[in-house]
């Protein structure tokens, strides 16, 4: 049993490991949690003694399996919690993420596995982002970022990278969803910027915008 405060450390870290080559730094994970590097650093310590991550100066911080199998609990219920908010709820999936934030705290193992059996157990979330088991095991995707593709490649949207409420309300303007096939028409090779093609439709998106969708080919 952690705290919602050593929760949120362990899935900030779990996530940022995805993306780092070695060991989290302090600032990143300052960044991640909005807080000074000072707190980083006594939570770091705090969840050392307890087991949960590895500290190397200079090289950053690491999960331990421990601190792993606790961050992909967390992880696990805010996204079953995000699948629920969305087709039982029937809130948007600009508006799930937030909500599952605060719900994700519950501690009952036993409430979130019978919400994964009342789902029909959930590959996904609204996001595209897989949802572990009940015993940590994720399904893997082969995906790529739209950024990463060429003129006159095309696949489907599975994923976004960016969840924020402004991101989502934008693809929803454009009608694009998970599950949509998009078509790289153009390519700038100056700024990386493209015009696709999603359901008919051609339009302009800037390389901030590839950058934050992913593509099954």
């Amino acid at each position: 049993m952690y705290s919602k405060s050593e929760e949120n450390y362990l899935k900030a870290i779990y996530h940022l490991e995805a993306i780092a080559k070695h060991g989290v730094s302090t600032n990143a994970i300052a960044g991640e949690m909005e807080t000074k590097p000072s707190s980083v650093t006594d939570m770091v310590k705090k969840l050392a003694d307890k087991g949960l991550v590895n500290y190397v100066k200079y090289k950053g911080t690491t999960l331990t399996e421990k601190g792993k199998k606790a961050a992909l609990g967390v992880v696990r219920k805010h996204r079953i919690w995000e699948v629920f908010l969305l087709e039982t709820l029937d809130f948007q999936w600009d508006e799930v993420h937030d909500i599952a934030e605060q719900l994700e705290h519950i501690k009952s193992q036993e409430l979130i596995n019978r919400l994964d059996k009342f789902l029909d157990y959930p590959d996904y979330d609204p996001h595209g982002d897989p949802i572990p088991d009940k015993n940590g095991n994720i399904k893997s995707a082969e995906k790529k970022l739209l950024a990463e593709l060429k003129k006159g490649n095309q696949g489907q949207l599975v994923g976004v990278r960016e969840t924020s409420p402004d991101f989502l309300q934008f693809l929803d303007k454009r009608s694009i969803a998970i599950g949509s096939k998009i078509k790289v028409l153009g390519k700038e090779f100056f700024d990386g910027s493209m015009v696709i093609q999603v359901q008919g439709e051609q339009f302009f998106i800037s390389k901030k915008i590839a950058e934050n969708l992913y593509i099954h080919i």
